[in-house]
């Protein structure tokens, strides 16, 4: 059955050439993650191949961990040795995508103006929370939430929504993921996060004996990020649970 091509509208030209240059890259830089095909280029839309299928779900998160790692060891080894985590990360065409700590550094002062950091005191922790974390070989994040992947009849997992990347430490997306997937299912084990961890690290390692590292320290301060950053969407778009707010480093 062939299944009408899904097209995904932008708000503006540069909007639609931003996603084309990241879905490219992900395809060249990062193979271990398939994406829809790319069927043509509008002026301020693309059209994609349509996947059937449902979302990643908490028993998915081995998979999809290991599935990451794979992802961001091979990304590592192709393109981001030599990535600064505090550097926006440049194409050969000379443009950009975000370096880690710039953009979050100005979504966590918003959250603060937002209410979410109760004072500045929070707002402070959370900041050298952020620059604590900046360390370690580069990956990419690319909002690993359960709704930016389909999960296939045939159990093939597809990335789509890949407009949008920046660099992140290791570790960093699968803890968005570990983050949204307790937002929309609830809490998950320690067993369950222990095991993810484990098979994201081994995966990654494959690609180089510099990566593999992400300790469960580190996958808790992103989660604690996370938790701020996530926080105005907690009752909207199928996010029914909250995660704790921590405003300690």
């Amino acid at each position: 059955m062939n299944l009408t091509p899904f097209t995904k509208h932008y708000a503006t030209w540069e909007r639609a050439t931003r996603a084309v240059r990241h879905y490219r890259w992900i395809n060249e830089h990062a193979k271990p993650l398939r994406q829809p095909a790319l069927h043509a280029v509008g002026s301020d839309s693309l059209t994609f191949e349509r996947i059937e299928g449902r979302s990643v779900r908490p028993e998915d998160l081995p998979r999809m961990a290991e599935l990451l790692g794979h992802a961001h060891g091979a990304a590592w080894a192709s393109d981001l040795q030599s990535a600064s985590l505090g550097t926006p990360h440049r194409f050969q065409d000379g443009t950009t995508f975000d370096d880690y700590l710039s953009p979050r550094e100005i979504a966590l002062r918003r959250r603060h103006e937002q209410g979410y950091l109760p004072n500045k005191a929070a707002l402070y922790a959370m900041l050298s929370l952020l620059k604590a974390t900046a360390q370690g070989p580069c990956a990419f994040y690319k909002d690993s939430n359960p709704r930016n992947f389909i999960v296939t009849s045939t159990q093939d997992i597809v990335a789509v929504d890949t407009d949008d990347l920046s660099l992140a430490p290791m570790g960093y997306d699968l803890a968005k993921l570990i983050a949204a997937l307790h937002l929309t299912y609830g809490p998950l084990t320690d067993q369950a996060v222990n095991a993810a961890l484990h098979a994201y690290n081994a995966a990654a390692r494959s690609h180089g004996a510099r990566l593999g590292t992400t300790d469960r320290g580190q996958l808790d301060s992103f989660l604690g990020l996370h938790a701020v950053l996530t926080a105005p969407y907690v009752g909207r778009n199928g996010y029914h649970y909250s995660l704790p707010l921590r405003f300690h480093h």
